[in-house]
């Protein structure tokens, strides 16, 4: 199970800290991601993190902006989202692959197995 949290409303410049727990299976062995959904789109890629942390990858729009981490030992995910614009509201997405990263290969939606219920993210302008 994959419980996030921390959304909330925010204004254009500010900050969030979204968390994602894990319980239930191995933390350490997935590949973990965040993911996006706006209204009327397709759900999207925003980072992913190895299993040891050692590799991480963003989309383009949130490069220099959003940073990914987990804590394997508390069987937690982070994205750390600052510098937000409207353009990032959106239902925010936790997701498990049971793969190994690849970089360049970690974006489709096919590729991961578990997902959390998402936590929704609005920043007015």
């Amino acid at each position: 199970q994959l419980v996030e949290s921390g959304g909330g409303l925010v204004q254009a410049g500010d900050s969030l800290r979204l968390s994602c727990v894990a319980s239930g299976r191995t933390f350490s062995r997935y590949l973990m991601g965040w993911l996006r959904q706006a209204p009327g789109k397709e759900r999207e890629f925003v980072a992913a993190i190895s299993r040891g942390s050692g590799g991480t990858e963003y989309a383009d729009f949130v490069k220099g902006r959003f940073t990914i981490s987990r804590d394997n030992a508390k069987n937690t995910l982070v994205l750390q989202m600052n510098s937000l614009k409207p353009a990032d509201t959106a239902v925010y997405y936790c997701a498990a692959a049971d793969k190994y990263f690849s970089r360049g290969n970690n974006q489709a939606k096919s590729l991961y197995d578990y997902w959390g219920q998402g936590t929704q993210v609005t920043v007015s302008s």
